[in-house]
């Protein structure tokens, strides 16, 4: 299992999740890392520079970059097959100009670009386990975008009450997805867009990552790590005071062969791991491994490849 962190500093580091050890550094960007993904042996960056950069985790190498993008690189995310959970199939982006670009990922080709957003640039995005579509929320439009990716076309949009930062599928099958608005979350019926649950989390939210059996991991301006039952609409746990400064991201590894985990990536450059596992002791939460980056991280992804 391996994390991917990007900086301000425009530098993209990989470590190794089982010690934290670095896997390799790179000062890929010439502006501001904004975004970071990774799926199987891949991950990618995007930047302020309108740049992708394409990293392979095996064998700690830049794989190169994609410079189809005319704006900032705001948001990115792979898709793989559920029966190839572990090779990526597509990677999807999205920047500051409301662009959403479609490639393929073997090898990276563009295949289509789609203006999802008209009249505001493409704050972050969510692709469905299915890979058929992706929803996307604007910054500047306050709106909610489906795009499907199958024809490449933009295929629903409406308008929301308050301007969203963040979305992401939760669920075993994407049953439902989960949006941020400064201090709340909306959680929804992928279906039909319904709303299940609203959470007030006070302080704004800048991260969420889905857990199992309906739990979402959130983090923000508050510096705590919350878990909250989607299902029941109440906080399951808080790891209080995870990091000193904001908490800019979370990644949750899960599975029946592996240890439930989460790392959590702050402002201030540090990133720990914690064991969900200590939600039940009675013990003060205390991080299993900690690096310190000293510098101001902005994203966080991991992949469970070993």
């Amino acid at each position: 299992m391996a994390l991917v962190a990007g900086s301000y500093e425009k530098f993209i580091w990989g470590f190794s999740l089982k010690t934290l050890t670095p896997l390799f550094s790179y000062p890929s960007h010439t502006a501001p890392i904004k975004c970071a993904a990774a799926a199987g042996p891949l991950a990618a960056s995007g930047g302020a520079d309108d740049a992708v950069h394409i990293y392979h985790l095996p064998s700690s190498s830049d794989a190169g970059s994609l410079v189809d993008h005319s704006a900032a690189v705001t948001s990115l995310s792979f898709f793989c097959s559920p029966s190839a959970p572990s090779i990526p199939r597509n990677l999807i982006s999205g920047s500051d100009d409301g662009v959403v670009c479609i490639f393929d990922a073997d090898p990276f080709v563009l295949l289509k670009t789609v203006k999802a957003h008209k009249k505001g640039g493409v704050s972050d995005l969510a692709v469905h386990p299915s890979g058929r579509l992706a929803l996307t929320v604007g910054r500047g439009d306050s709106s909610l975008v489906m795009v499907n990716l199958v024809r490449g076309r933009r295929s629903f949009s409406c308008r929301i009450e308050k301007e969203a930062s963040v979305v992401k599928y939760g669920g075993e099958n994407g049953d439902w997805f989960a949006m941020a608005s400064e201090g709340t979350i909306t959680v929804h019926n992928s279906e039909d867009a319904r709303v299940l649950q609203e959470l007030d989390c006070e302080r704004k939210v800048l991260c969420i990552a889905p857990g199992e059996s309906g739990i979402l991991y959130t983090g923000g301006e508050d510096r705590h790590v919350n878990a909250w039952d989607t299902k029941s609409g109440k906080k399951a746990f808080s790891i209080q005071d995870a990091h000193k400064f904001r908490v800019k991201g979370l990644v949750s590894f899960n599975g029946s062969d592996s240890p439930k985990l989460i790392a959590s990536a702050s402002s201030d450059g540090v990133i720990r791991v914690w064991d969900v596992n200590m939600a039940s002791s009675t013990e003060k939460w205390s991080p299993l491994l900690e690096t310190d980056t000293k510098s101001r991280l902005t994203c966080l992804a991991g992949t469970s490849l070993r």
